[in-house]
């Protein structure tokens, strides 16, 4: 029996779970739409890897639709970490102009994303642009990252505090492969490359439930709000 895929439908389960009691049990602010968006699309990879993997819709087309589902996730980090500082600007939906650009450059050249092979845990693929590709992604991750560190120190409110630490150690978390990565390149080891998009949306489990535990957190009773 084929078992390839099925980490990923576990992964998917979960954050399907996630994403039906943020829909059915939280405020619907910006902040906590933001985080169900993020939520939803990290179920949606999730969904497309399973029907890569385990059931065989491996064709270009399934590749290019998973790496444009997650293209998104950087630029709504930041978004996140703005609408949680109250930070309203224009200015920040220029962060989507990368995601939008590879969007429609893809499906110009769909046939060239290759489906290399699946294991029980990831899979990895052939994409191109693959350098340009993750500086634009890994970039926002990073001012997501800073943003955080930044409002954990300046914030005097105690709710904002818990709520940066907590998405603070899921964009960590799921950060480690990359870390990983970085790490076996300075030795001349590519072997995590093909793969690390995939990798990383599986350690983006923790991330969904720190964004589950977050969202809800900033549900309660409106004395308790602070104006979130």
């Amino acid at each position: 029996m084929n078992w390839n895929g099925i980490v990923s439908l576990f992964i998917a389960c979960i954050e399907l779970l996630l994403l039906i009691n943020l829909l059915s049990f939280t405020e619907k602010n910006r902040f906590n739409i933001t985080a169900i968006i993020i939520v939803a699309l990290l179920f949606s990879y999730q969904f497309m890897e399973f029907m890569i993997c385990m059931m065989g819709f491996d064709e270009s087309l399934f590749v290019y639709l998973a790496f444009i589902i997650i293209s998104y996730l950087p630029p709504i980090g930041v978004i996140l970490v703005a609408s949680l500082n109250k930070v309203k600007s224009k200015f920040l939906y220029f962060l989507f102009l990368p995601p939008l650009f590879f969007t429609i450059y893809y499906s110009i050249i769909i046939d060239e994303f290759i489906h290399k092979g699946c294991t029980v845990l990831y899979a990895s693929y052939h994409y191109p642009l693959g350098d340009l590709y993750g500086a634009f992604y890994y970039l926002p991750i990073i001012v997501t990252i800073i943003w955080l560190v930044s409002t954990i120190k300046k914030t005097t409110v105690p709710k904002i505090k818990t709520i940066s630490s907590v998405i603070l150690f899921g964009y960590i978390f799921t950060s480690i492969p990359v870390i990983i990565a970085f790490v076996l390149m300075a030795y001349n080891n590519y072997t995590l490359l093909s793969k690390i998009e995939s990798i990383m949306c599986k350690f983006a489990i923790v991330l969904a439930l720190c964004l589950s535990f977050a969202a809800v957190y900033n549900s309660r009773k409106k004395n308790e709000r602070n104006n979130t």
